[in-house]
């Protein structure tokens, strides 16, 4: 059928929700807001999702005080979001400083995505100063030839490896974003290795979805999809306690994780795909959409406020109360996984319907649902303990959609050692007990180390 109200008319799998009434709200909440400022930048990636480039102006972008604004509306939805601020290249916009620190003195988590050629000590040190905690940088082959021709900038690998290296020498937190291809699969492992090496906390690797620029290409298929998949579960516990190791826009890796390695802490949440569920993006003219490799608009900041898109979009109520279609909507693991929404989407524009990248066919486990875990993705941080004023007050620094587990963790560390009141001592014991490079994750964790 055909959603009344929706940009273009997307056809869908389920029964479109009833509005709803005044006053009432979802339970939701936007967790993570991926913030594209800018389509300008100094190179024109092949798979762009957003066509970025250098031709590309300043005009229809939102100005500060219009973005300071719409900060001001995430915050207020969200007490305690993590901020992603990203493009195009955000390193263009001269007022991406005062957008991060105002976003961080009101309680978000703010982390910035760019292609790294533009980080110079002075450009580090003033994201540090607005109180930014981590960067994205991208990383798509050690191989100088394969990265500058898919980035379409000569000299970009050696810029963003120069980078890297001052972003370890000044403690500020990196992790490496990576797209598999045909082109790169067999370098994954050792992408990996090198970021490691290089201090990364995570390695993030993206799945084409077929938007934008990356509307030309074409994607593996199922059967190498699932093979890289493989290779992830094995790696991301090679290197746990060491950096992270993720699969984005393929979430079909929660079902190797579950099959192969049942103690693996991506274990902890119960979520599928987040996209307008606990995670949305904002375009560069102020446009909501569900993620950023999916363009239907659930509403405009220019007309509406953040939380009243957020709370009364039908597009993301949908998303959230709908049932998925084909084989996403009869397997076992739609609870951990779902399939890509975005994926879903590009392929014949139904958001609740299969993704077809994936090679699992349903029935094996012969299971209505596998739910591992009894911790929600953004669950509170409920606590059995009792919590100095102190510690309370370091808890509720770290984004809100990890809170819930990291509070059990620390209790349960607590416990374990005859303690009954979680304090700042306590927490400073769990992070010596963890594993040095984990315990820079977790931002309450990070103290010590290099911060305005």
């Amino acid at each position: 059928m055909t959603a009344p109200g929706s940009a273009g008319g997307v056809a869908t799998s389920a029964v479109w929700p009833e509005p709803l009434l005044p006053g009432q709200a979802d339970v939701d909440v936007a967790h993570v807001v991926a913030w594209n400022l800018t389509r300008r930048c100094n190179l024109a990636c092949a798979h762009c999702y957003i066509s970025a480039g250098s031709w590309e102006a300043a005009a229809g972008e939102l100005d500060t005080p219009a973005c300071l604004r719409i900060v001001d509306q995430i915050l207020e939805a969200s007490p305690s979001p993590l901020l992603i601020l990203s493009g195009g290249e955000p390193l263009v916009r001269d007022d991406l400083e005062a957008i991060a620190g105002h976003a961080t003195r009101g309680g978000a988590t703010v982390v910035v995505g760019t292609n790294g050629t533009g980080l110079n000590e002075n450009r580090i040190d003033s994201l540090m100063r607005a109180g930014v905690q981590g960067v994205a940088v991208s990383i798509d082959s050690l191989n100088p030839r394969y990265h500058d021709r898919f980035r379409h900038g000569e000299g970009s690998l050696e810029a963003t490896v120069a980078a890297i290296d001052r972003l370890a020498a000044l403690e500020l937190d990196f992790l490496v974003q990576t797209t598999v291809t045909r082109g790169n699969r067999a370098e994954i492992a050792n992408i990996a290795a090198w970021a490691c090496r290089k201090g990364a906390v995570c390695l993030n690797i993206y799945f084409l979805v077929e938007t934008g620029r990356g509307e030309g290409m074409k994607g593996m298929t199922p059967a190498e999809n699932d093979e890289v998949l493989r290779e992830i579960t094995r790696m991301q516990r090679e290197y746990r306690g060491r950096m992270m190791i993720r699969s984005k826009c393929q979430p079909q890796l929660m079902r190797h994780v579950y099959e192969e390695d049942p103690e693996s802490p991506l274990l902890n949440y119960k979520t599928r795909c987040p996209c307008g569920v606990q995670y949305c993006r904002i375009t560069p003219e102020g446009k909501v959409t569900p993620c950023p490799y999916m363009p239907e608009v659930a509403g405009d900041l220019s007309e509406q406020s953040f939380g009243e898109i957020w709370n009364n979009s039908t597009l993301f109520r949908l998303l959230r109360t709908g049932e998925l279609g084909g084989k996403c909507g009869r397997c076992e693991f739609r609870g951990i996984c779902g399939g890509c929404r975005a994926r879903a989407y590009a392929v014949d524009g139904d958001f609740l319907g299969p993704d077809e990248s994936c090679a699992y066919e349903p029935g094996p486990f012969q299971a209505e649902e596998i739910m591992p875990s009894s911790v929600a993705y953004g669950s509170p941080a409920e606590r059995a303990m009792t919590w100095s004023p102190e510690a309370e007050r370091r808890l509720a620094a770290i984004p809100s959609f990890v809170r819930g587990v990291v509070a059990g963790r620390v209790e349960k560390f607590v416990r374990e050692k005859g303690g009954t009141e979680v304090t700042l001592e306590s927490m400073s014991d769990v992070r010596r007990a963890m594993p040095v490079d984990f315990s820079k994750k977790i931002p309450f964790f990070a103290r010590g180390r290099r911060r305005p």
